[in-house]
C-alpha cells in the first residue's frame, strides 16, 4: 500500500513537472515575434492519461495551440511585412500564470504524499524492529 502511494505520487510528480515545463516554455515565448509569412510560436499543452494496467498517470503527449497567432501593427519592427504587421503567439499570460500555480501546487501535493508515505514506511520498520 505504501509503495503504491509512492508510485502513484511519483507519476503525479512527473506529470506536474512536465506541465510546468510546458507553461514555462509558453511564458518564455509570449513575446516571440515572427514575420507574417511564418507561423507564430504555438502554445504547448500536456495531454495526460491514467495508466493502463498500472496505477497513476502519465504524459500521453503534447498538443499545440494556434499557429496563426495574432497580427500586430508594428511598422518599425525589422520583421514587419509591407503593411507593417508582425505575428505574435496567441498566448494569454494570465491564464499561463494560473496554470503555473496549479501545476506547482499539484507538484507540491504529490511531493507531500511521497514524504508522508516514506515516513509511514519508516515508522512501520521501527515497529517491526522493536
Amino acid at each position: 500500500m505504501t509503495f503504491d502511494a509512492i508510485g502513484i505520487a511519483g507519476t503525479g510528480l512527473t506529470v506536474h513537472r512536465k506541465w510546468m515545463d510546458a507553461v514555462s516554455d509558453n511564458i518564455a515565448n509570449v513575446n516571440t515575434v515572427t514575420g507574417t509569412d511564418g507561423a507564430a510560436f504555438q502554445e504547448r499543452f500536456v495531454t495526460v492519461q491514467e495508466g493502463e494496467g498500472t496505477t497513476g498517470v502519465y504524459v500521453a503527449g503534447a498538443e499545440f495551440g494556434d499557429a496563426e497567432g495574432r497580427m500586430v501593427h508594428q511598422p518599425d519592427h525589422p520583421l514587419a511585412d509591407e503593411e507593417g504587421y508582425v505575428r505574435y503567439p496567441d498566448i494569454d499570460m494570465g491564464a499561463q500564470m494560473g496554470y503555473l500555480i496549479m501545476a506547482q501546487r499539484g507538484y507540491e501535493a504529490n511531493a507531500a504524499v511521497v514524504d508522508r508515505a516514506k515516513a509511514t514506511y519508516e515508522a512501520a520498520l521501527q515497529i517491526g524492529r522493536s
